[in-house]
């Protein structure tokens, strides 16, 4: 924990002062370091691998030694009638001392049991190594996503702030033109109303906002501030150029998740034949050694006679034992049952996953293909909103256009702008998902969404053409 402590102090230290934007990787790299859900998938890992070290210690040679040391201490008294003769009476007092110290060893030869058990822990141990490295490429998209979220909500802030602005000033103009005649009450009333929803619509983006920042430090443990975001001229790519099959059976092939309810399945497998070995005999080799020693007195009260008496011995033995079951009411037969049934469990869980890695492999590719045209298109309809807004302005001025024209216009240009920076975010986020199902995903392709970010998201949205 100290040196996970240092090691984040040290990438805050190294961090852009606050007017330098901090960018995705900046971001990915603290999250490697603060995220709880990776920590807990680390010590999933580190607890699931002392299975295997746990079945590998019942198979290896197990040493115990004992010692003990007894005092004890008995009276006897009375007399004896035998034949009408008459024992004279006894009284007599009895200590012992029994020292005893023993080492033994048990060495196993064979137990199908114990060795299915190991082979089991040992495809789980591998299994989890898969787990974690799918969580790590978990982190990659819900650190992306995390930060793209805070990205858009600015981006519509900024939209949301500019309509504002615009609105108040339809809302003057219109009022201005009611004093002196040139627009009715009912101008003034409509502007008035788009203007009060405006204010709204920026008071929910900035909270918005608040929360996406939050949303980001739940997962860096690190306040994020001034991001960098997309450039305006930003132009989407495919990442490599192979169809949809071949993503797919990279996927089938290397997704860490898929790959990891297959070794379940061995391991599950494994469980199986370990409870059928329950029926089958073991055999352990044996061997100890005691050293002991009892001392006892005996004092004949009456005569005030006293006796000691030592024993001493030593010795060790060696053999094997054989246990052979034949009859536990039926417990082992039931325990098979049970590990054949789940196995079955894990084996639909392994089909179930595998289709819809197939589906979310290829609704990813298609999503990433047509969002190369959604981003082209958003940002047709975003210079087409933004055209209709400033002709519905002239003619507001001219006299051709209504404040109503006007203010429909304003409410188009802002959806579109909402509309274009979440397309733009989406394509980026549907590249790193795609990555993610074909189980290829790296830091290597945050660095390469992260070369795309060059712009300050605060900036507002300036007119594009197309």
């Amino acid at each position: 924990m100290i040196r996970r402590r240092l090691v984040l102090a040290l990438a805050v230290a190294l961090l852009p002062a606050t007017a330098a934007a901090t960018d995705l990787l900046q971001t990915y790299e603290l999250a490697r370091q603060g995220d709880a859900q990776l920590s807990e998938a680390e010590f999933q890992r580190l607890a699931t691998r002392e299975g295997a070290a746990q079945a590998r210690a019942q198979l290896l040679p197990q040493i115990g030694g004992e010692a003990s040391y007894v005092r004890s201490r008995s009276d006897n008294e009375g007399s004896q009638a035998l034949g009408g003769f008459v024992s004279p009476p006894s009284d007599t007092t009895s200590e012992q001392t029994l020292r005893r110290a023993q080492l033994s060893v048990q060495q196993a030869i064979f137990d199908g049991t114990r060795f299915g058990q190991l082979r089991s822990q040992r495809a789980l141990a591998e299994a989890s190594d898969l787990l974690l490295e799918s969580a790590g490429d978990t982190l990659i998209t819900r650190t992306s996503a995390g930060y793209f979220n805070v990205l858009v909500q600015l981006e519509t802030l900024a939209a949301a702030e500019a309509a504002e602005r615009a609105l108040q000033k339809q809302f003057d103009f219109a009022s201005k033109r009611l004093e002196v005649g040139l627009a009715p009450i009912t101008d003034v009333h409509e502007a008035r109303a788009q203007f009060d929803t405006a204010r709204a619509n920026t008071i929910l983006a900035r909270n918005a906002v608040e929360d996406a920042y939050q949303a980001l430090v739940e997962i860096t443990g690190q306040p994020i501030t001034n991001l960098a975001a997309l450039p305006e001229d930003f132009q989407p790519t495919l990442p490599v150029t192979q169809d949809v099959d071949e993503w797919v059976s990279t996927a089938v092939a290397t997704n860490p998740s898929l790959l990891a309810l297959q070794l379940q399945v061995r391991a599950a497998e494994e469980a199986v034949s370990a409870a059928r070995a329950a029926h089958w005999p073991t055999l352990y080799a044996s061997a100890s050694y005691s050293d002991s020693n009892a001392s006892t007195t005996q004092t004949n009260n009456i005569e005030a006679v006293a006796s000691d008496l030592e024993n001493t011995g030593r010795g060790g033995q060696i053999g094997l034992v054989l246990s052979v079951p034949i009859y536990s009411g039926g417990a082992i037969q039931s325990q098979v049952r049970e590990a054949i049934a789940r196995r079955d469990i894990i084996e639909e869980q392994v089909e179930q996953q595998k289709r819809a890695l197939v589906r979310n492999t290829r609704n990813a590719y298609q999503t990433l293909v047509a969002g190369i045209s959604e981003v082209e298109a958003r940002r047709l309809a975003l210079f087409s909103a933004r055209s209709a807004y400033d002709a519905s302005q002239v003619g507001l001025e001219v006299g051709t256009r209504t404040v109503l024209d006007v203010l429909t216009n304003q409410q188009q240009l802002f959806n579109a702008q909402q509309a274009y920076a979440q397309a733009r975010y989406r394509f980026l986020q549907n590249r790193l998902l795609l990555e993610q199902a074909a189980g290829t995903l790296d830091v290597e392709d945050v660095r390469e969404v992260n070369r795309l970010l060059t712009a300050e998201p605060e900036i507002p949205v300036a007119p594009i053409v197309p």
